[in-house]
């Protein structure tokens, strides 16, 4: 197994858990309620108005509840402010920006994280469509068995070679789906076992999916099994694994551990 990422130095409170979900459940009613709006108005339209009012409905409420908190916002102005914040909220305002535009699909996602000494310790993951928020502050159940034949996860675009020799190795089923936060949910939410992700994202694409999916039990990492360190001055980070915790070593033998 891994060595597990940096523990917290200062203390995370049973409020920022029911914070971070409040938060990502709040922008995902707002969401739902803008793409009911703005009906016909087309995919450009949705994509920027679901963009913009979702991070700015986010900024200000994080702005009031933890003021003096870092935040890394995909919709945001990067700065160096919040390298040395003790606490950091990394945040993406709406996950599967294509997929939002294109009703009635439901694999889009809205993500709140907070992160201390590069682990995220509270988080929470809205699914909006679906009226599902996964969160820390109620952790899903832990994993259960594993089914035959497990299943991976892929981009219903691209999926990637990793994933493919992932699923050729164990035998596996493949999963189509859409933003990396619906991908985590569903291996939180026993949908699929395996999501292997190699040609790179950005911190807030898996910072909130993977503090859900470790509170739940899951393995996380990147491909080559060394821990996730999220608040990095370069937020761009390469790949990512989350899976079944009984088929952590079977996948890491195939990813590169």
């Amino acid at each position: 197994m891994p060595d597990p990422a940096p523990g917290p130095s200062t203390p995370v409170s049973a409020a920022d858990h029911e914070l971070a979900a409040a938060l990502a459940t709040e922008a995902g009613e707002m969401l739902v309620a803008l793409r009911a709006e703005l009906a016909g108005s087309g995919p450009a339209t949705l994509k920027r108005e679901g963009d913009r009012r979702s991070h700015e409905l986010l900024m200000a409420r994080v702005a009031t509840e933890a003021p003096g908190d870092g935040v890394l916002s995909e919709e945001g102005i990067d700065g160096a402010a919040r390298l040395g914040a003790a606490r950091t909220w990394i945040i993406d305002p709406l996950d599967g920006t294509r997929e939002y535009s294109e009703p009635p699909r439901e694999d889009w996602a809205v993500h709140v994280a907070l992160v201390v000494d590069g682990a995220p310790v509270a988080g929470a993951v809205a699914l909006p469509a679906q009226g599902v928020t996964l969160s820390t502050a109620t952790p899903s159940p832990w994993p259960s068995a594993v089914p035959d034949p497990p299943r991976v996860i892929v981009s219903r675009s691209r999926p990637p070679a990793v994933a493919l020799a992932v699923a050729d190795a164990l035998g596996a089923r493949l999963v189509e789906m859409g933003s990396a936060g619906a991908k985590v949910a569903a291996v939180v939410r026993g949908e699929a076992d395996v999501y292997a992700h190699a040609g790179g994202q950005y911190e807030w694409d898996s910072c909130a999916p993977v503090a859900v999916a470790q509170a739940a039990g899951f393995h996380c990492s990147r491909i080559d099994g060394s821990p996730l360190v999220y608040n990095r001055p370069d937020p761009w980070l390469p790949d990512l694994l989350v899976c079944h915790p009984d088929l952590t070593d079977q996948v890491l033998h195939v990813t590169g551990r």
